[in-house]
């Protein structure tokens, strides 16, 4: 079918608006990116654009040279795939249930699991809680409490709810519990919502850092988003690299350049992950939504 001027017309300036709104999202990446890759002394004075001013790898040289960075890469990395694992098994386990028209009471439940959507316990009763739990300076402290999103778990929900009931049903005839009907009938064939609830919650503890700020004290624990804070709201290099590693690089790097790499660093992970889950990702939603 030949189009007319009009129909062509609208899909170039359509195409070129999104074009030009994907380059303004990914140009201040670029920046940094080329920041980070410039010769220190040479971007101080500014002009980097494009390209970075002279080509140097000091600034993550000296980043790497940090014992914090693996300290916190570590911490974060342990976060994102337990914290991940938990969220995906306590959601899956009380989505399922809320799925089966023969549960008692299931919309009660949902309607009280969507009240919390709209209003929390507050900050002060949520830390007083942790405190009580004996969770502070640990791991668990960022994962216990947010393990189930009451969101993600409605999108569940509704996936649940567009699986054939015949499946659950021919399986409960040849005996199998409602456990065994979960873990071997419903999850091998829920793999798009899980994948994107998963990319959903590891986006989310990758990200999150102000739990981190109230639950994490000692450094041994700390995640990178909060030494990355750190670095961001102007603390010395000596204060976050160390006394060592600042003298052996004193005059070959600048806290801006440093910065700029541990930006580099800290996003450099979510970059990988995302393409192998980004198909999963939109189907996943897709479906979960087709029921209410």
């Amino acid at each position: 079918m030949k189009q007319s001027f009009g129909e062509k017309a609208g899909y170039w300036t359509l195409n070129g608006l999104l074009l030009l709104l994907s380059l303004c999202t990914l140009y201040p990446f670029w920046h940094v990116l080329m920041y980070a890759l410039s010769d220190p002394k040479l971007s101080m004075g500014g002009g980097v654009f494009l390209l970075p001013r002279g080509f140097s790898l000091v600034s993550f040289q000296m980043l790497l040279d940090s014992k914090g960075i693996y300290t916190a890469y570590w911490n974060s990395i342990v976060r994102l795939f337990l914290g991940t694992f938990v969220n995906l098994l306590f959601t899956m386990m009380l989505a399922y249930p809320l799925s089966l028209r023969r549960f008692i009471g299931r919309n009660t439940i949902t309607l009280m699991i969507f009240f919390t959507m709209l209003f929390s316990g507050g900050m002060i009763p949520t830390y007083l809680l942790v405190k009580q739990l004996g969770l502070l300076d640990s791991i668990w402290a960022l994962i216990i409490p947010g393990a189930i999103s009451a969101w993600n778990l409605l999108i569940m929900k509704n996936y649940f709810q567009s699986i054939p009931p015949e499946l659950e049903e021919s399986a409960s005839i040849d005996g199998a519990s409602p456990s065994r009907v979960l873990f071997t009938i419903i999850l091998p064939v829920s793999m798009p919502v899980m994948a994107a609830i998963a990319l959903f919650y590891g986006v989310a503890h990758w990200n999150n850092y102000f739990d981190a700020i109230l639950y994490i004290n000692s450094q041994s624990n700390q995640v990178l988003q909060v030494f990355l804070r750190t670095m961001l709201n102007g603390s010395s290099l000596q204060q976050v690299q160390g006394a060592d590693n600042f003298v052996s690089h004193i005059g070959m790097v600048t806290e801006e350049s440093v910065k700029m790499a541990t930006v580099i660093a800290s996003v450099l992970p979510m970059l990988l992950i995302y393409p192998f889950l980004q198909k999963y990702y939109v189907k996943g939603v897709l479906i979960g939504s087709v029921k209410g």
